[in-house]
C-alpha cells in the first residue's frame, strides 16, 4: 500500500434521521471530539467517504444517504431472545449492565463482534435488537472538514494493526484510554470508532 493512497480525514458533523419529513438529530461530533478516519479501510461508510474525501480543510458539506447507502434494511429476524444465563456473572444475572435500552457488545461462535440493544428482560430471557441503530433509515450529514491530508505510513500501520486485532481498542484513536471503546456505543464518541460512518 503506497503512502498517499490513503487519506487522513477529520470532520465535525451533525447526523440527522429523516422520517415522515421530520429531521431528528441523533449524533453530533465537534472540533474537540471529531470523527477521524483513514480512507480505504472501510472505517467510514463508503458513501460518506466518497462525499468528503476530495473536500478541502474548511469546506462545509451536507448530503443525504438512503438506507441502502447507509445501514441497510431493518430485519425483524434480527430481534432475538437469548437465555438469561448468558448474561450471568459468577452465577448472578448482571443487573447493572443488562438493562432495557442498554447496548451490549456481543460475540458469536465464529468470533464476530456486534452490538445488541436490550428491548426486554423476562424471567427466562433477554430480548435484543441486533439491527444497527440506524438500519432502515435515511440519514443526513451536515458538517465541516477539519483536516484532509495524505495519511502517514505510521497512521496506516497503526490502523492496520487495530483492524487485525493486535490492539484491544479497535478504533482509530491514538489513545485507547480516552474512553473510546469499539463497542461504546451508541453515538457521539466522535473518535472514529463507533458505528463506522
Amino acid at each position: 500500500m503506497e503512502q498517499g493512497n490513503n487519506k487522513f480525514i477529520s470532520v465535525k458533523y451533525q447526523l440527522y434521521t429523516n422520517e415522515n419529513g421530520v429531521n431528528t438529530l441523533v449524533e453530533e461530533t465537534s472540533e474537540e471530539r471529531p470523527f477521524i478516519f483513514l480512507t480505504g479501510f472501510g472505517v467510514a461508510l463508503e458513501a460518506f467517504e466518497k462525499a468528503v474525501e476530495n473536500l478541502a480543510e474548511g469546506d462545509n458539506f451536507e448530503f443525504t444517504l438512503t438506507k441502502d447507502e447507509a445501514y441497510g434494511d431493518y430485519f425483524e429476524e434480527r430481534v432475538v431472545t437469548l437465555d438469561r444465563e448468558i448474561f450471568s456473572v459468577n452465577g448472578h444475572f448482571d443487573h447493572e449492565n443488562v438493562v432495557v435500552g442498554a447496548v451490549l457488545p456481543l460475540q458469536n461462535e465464529d468470533g464476530n463482534r456486534f452490538d445488541g440493544k436490550v428491548l426486554e428482560i423476562t424471567e427466562t430471557g433477554v430480548k435484543l435488537d441486533l439491527n444497527h441503530p440506524l438500519a432502515g433509515k435515511t440519514i443526513t450529514f451536515k458538517g465541516q472538514v477539519l483536516e484532509n491530508r495524505p495519511a502517514t505510513n505510521g497512521e496506516i500501520e497503526h490502523l492496520a494493526s487495530l483492524i487485525s486485532g493486535e490492539h484491544h481498542c479497535g478504533c482509530g484513536c491514538d489513545d485507547c484510554s480516552d474512553g473510546c471503546d469499539h463497542h461504546h456505543h451508541e453515538h457521539g464518541d466522535g473518535c472514529g470508532c463507533g458505528h463506522c460512518h
